[in-house]
């Protein structure tokens, strides 16, 4: 995938609570979240686990916000995460992202973040 920013970023996943659907965890979706890694917020949705907290962490993130990390539970992930576009990686900002960055004292990303994801050579 080339330069991916999100391996060197985490910011979404500790700023933000991620809460979905009970319905897409392994206890009702097989392949889903897994069910000990959310949280119940109400009749409808779950979070997961240290998203509810303050300050919040996903328990899924593993390594140092800004440095380099990664989804433990990546191909289970929920909708919530896999619906959540990065800046520019689509060509458009996404405020959320860029809240994210700012809150941990990273800047947001720019159309540059992505270029060798798009077979061009990073500007120098």
């Amino acid at each position: 995938m080339g330069n991916n920013p999100c391996l060197n970023c985490g910011a979404c996943c500790a700023l933000f609570r991620a809460s979905f659907y009970w319905a897409e965890t392994d206890e009702f979706t097989p392949g889903g979240v897994p069910w000990e890694m959310t949280t119940k917020i109400n009749d409808f949705c779950v979070a997961m686990n240290g998203t509810e907290r303050k300050p919040p962490r996903c328990t899924a993130l593993v390594g140092e916000i800004g440095r380099k990390v990664f989804c433990s539970i990546y191909d289970h992930r929920s909708s919530v995460c896999r619906n959540f576009e990065p800046s520019w990686q689509n060509y458009h900002s996404n405020p959320r992202c860029n809240q994210a960055r700012l809150g941990w004292g990273l800047k947001p990303l720019s159309p540059d973040s992505w270029r060798n994801n798009r077979g061009f050579p990073k500007a120098a």
